[in-house]
Formats: C-alpha cells, sequence, structure tokens
C-alpha cells in the first residue's frame, strides 16, 4: 500500500478546485500480470468558463496499470472538486488524462469525455498515451456517439 492514504478511511471535505485536490494511490498487488482497470464517472460536472453555465459529461478512463492503482475514494473528491470551476471540455478531459498519468505512470491510459451539448451542440473529447499490453482485452467505452443520451 501507499505509505500515507489520505481519504480512504477517513473523513474528507470536497477540494476547492483540482489544484487543491490530493490523488492517492496504492500498489498494484498484481504487478506481474498484464490487465485493464476502468473508472467510469457518469456524471462529472464542471462549469462553463465564460458563462458560468454548469457543463455535464460520461467520462471513461481505462488503463492499464503498472506499479500503481489508482485509489478511488480520493479520485471521486478530485472529480468532485471541478464541479465550481471553470473550464473547457477540452481541458478538462485532457488535464484529467495527464494527472493520472503523472501520477500512476501505468502502461497505458485512455479517457473519453462524452460531453452533454451546449448550444446544441455536443462535444467529445478522447486522449491517450502508451500502449496497451499485448492480449490485453480493452472493450469498447460503452458510450454511443450523441443520440439524446440519458
Amino acid at each position: 500500500m501507499a505509505k500515507t492514504l489520505r481519504h480512504l478511511g477517513k473523513p474528507s471535505r470536497l477540494p476547492a478546485s483540482p489544484q487543491a485536490a490530493t490523488l492517492d494511490r496504492v500498489a498494484n498487488p498484481h504487478p506481474d500480470t498484464e490487465y485493464v482497470a476502468r473508472f467510469t464517472a457518469p456524471e462529472f460536472t464542471t462549469l462553463c468558463p465564460i458563462t458560468g453555465q454548469p457543463d455535464f459529461a460520461y467520462l471513461v478512463i481505462d488503463y492499464a496499470p503498472g506499479k500503481w492503482l489508482l485509489e478511488s475514494k480520493s479520485f471521486k473528491l478530485y472529480l468532485g472538486s471541478f464541479r465550481n470551476v471553470g473550464a473547457f471540455h477540452e481541458d478538462c478531459t485532457v488535464a484529467i488524462g495527464k494527472k493520472l498519468v503523472a501520477l500512476l505512470k501505468p502502461k497505458f491510459l485512455r479517457i473519453g469525455g462524452y460531453w452533454y451539448p451546449r448550444g446544441g451542440i455536443p462535444i467529445d473529447v478522447f486522449w491517450q498515451t502508451g500502449k496497451l499490453p499485448a492480449n490485453v482485452w480493452l472493450p469498447d467505452q460503452g458510450v454511443a456517439p450523441y443520440r439524446a443520451r440519458g
């Protein structure tokens, strides 16, 4: 396990911003095994940086862990910290992916940000890095192109 888990098993407050949030990681109990872990956040929320109106997305994150796994409670708090912050869809999606890569150093990571329409136009953002290990099953992210999602 990590030296000090800051959130797991302890009361935690929602951070004021993504910059103020802390993410925890734990040791991968199967570092000798190639596999993919998936996080989905179907109710991700942030604010439009211009109008201050809420923006909503369905995030899907797949990663092939190396030495580290993402601790889910700290991740939930990190995602919640975007609720009162203004950021464009592209910025949120890519910044989350890069933050996870810096923390976990996975073999592979991809993030799909499926954003609900603003001004009648949905914006979907995709980013990935690393190489998927051979013979690892990577399922489709399971989110259809926008057709009145819900």
